[in-house]
């Protein structure tokens, strides 16, 4: 005779063997590293990225560690290697990431505090440059961030053959990696180089606008430099928002309860997420992997220029 008593046991149970199932996957991967490439120096991605890394831990009942990555190319080949679990990229190298064959998942990306999920990348001046165009910079050196960055070398490489101009490294005097969108912007600032490829959003969103806030730029008579010192004398089409990516061979209850974590974020912890973008952002937006589709097409694109030049 089937009793309440025991229709009740029996759902109890099930909720016990569901429930044992979906926590499975932290037996098996008691920590997961998330890697970041520092768009800052490595004090300020720390600051940044601990508070929002320990909600992490918290939420999803695992240790989770903060992997600040030298480059990008590190972030791909860690993914690869399947010793980064979760990582935050820029569109071009998560499309790279792609194209060599590396697991991994997009889940989700940044929305702006406008509600769009895109940004743009510029070409800087130093306002008091007589530098109104790209025309008027032949000769003179051009700041770029990173081999594998969207808007620090992709996009800016693509924009310059639009504009008719093939070949950048013959057409400026000199193009130099400075290996951070910060140190991109310092390079500019201290006059290094002449103009610079940076991200940019929003006049109070962008790397200019962190690093302004922090008073990291300078003047020669250690001023602080502002906004109106600095012009931007060309901007691309919009670029998605680069992903948030989890290693596909993750367990799928490990990578539900990690999309869940960042969903809830702002509610969860709204200081730990306000901190990392200093307020500029509205959320997660969920995002799959074919969202970056277009961008891989914009790294063919580039390896194909790569190619010309050296033949």
């Amino acid at each position: 005779m089937i009793t309440r008593r025991l229709v009740l046991a029996g759902a109890a149970a099930l909720a016990f063997t569901a429930s044992a199932s979906a926590n499975d996957w932290k037996a098996k991967y008691p920590e997961l590293t998330f890697a970041v490439v520092p768009a800052e120096n490595a004090s300020g991605v720390t600051e940044r990225w601990t508070p929002f890394v320990d909600y992490l831990s918290k939420q999803l009942g695992v240790k989770v560690t903060l992997r600040i990555a030298n480059d990008y190319a590190a972030v791909i080949e860690g993914q690869r290697a399947g010793n980064i679990h979760i990582a935050s990229y820029g569109s071009a190298s998560f499309a790279r990431a792609r194209l060599t064959g590396v697991k991994s998942e997009a889940f989700a990306n940044d929305i702006n505090a406008d509600g769009s999920t895109g940004y743009y990348s510029v070409f800087f001046v130093k306002a008091n440059s007589p530098y109104k165009k790209i025309d008027d910079l032949k000769g003179k050196n051009l700041g770029l961030v990173d081999p594998n960055s969207t808007s620090g070398n992709n996009v800016p490489r693509f924009e310059l053959d639009k504009l008719g101009i093939h070949d950048a490294d013959s057409y400026f005097g000199k193009v130099v990696f400075t290996g951070s969108h910060e140190n991109a912007m310092l390079a500019l600032a201290q006059g290094t180089v002449e103009v610079a490829a940076n991200q940019w959003t929003s006049d109070d969103d962008s790397t200019l606008a962190q690093m302004l806030t922090k008073g990291m730029l300078k003047n020669a008579d250690g001023s602080a430099m502002k906004k109106d010192d600095f012009r931007i004398i060309h901007k691309s089409a919009p670029i998605i928002n680069g992903p948030y990516a989890y290693n596909s061979e993750l367990p799928e209850e490990a990578k539900a309860a990690i999309a869940k974590a960042f969903f809830d974020a702002p509610a969860k912890d709204k200081a730990a997420f306000d901190r990392l973008s200093d307020g500029q952002k509205k959320g997660f937006h969920p995002a799959t992997t074919k969202d970056w589709d277009g961008t891989i097409e914009l790294i063919k694109f580039v390896d194909a220029l790569r190619k010309k030049k050296a033949s």
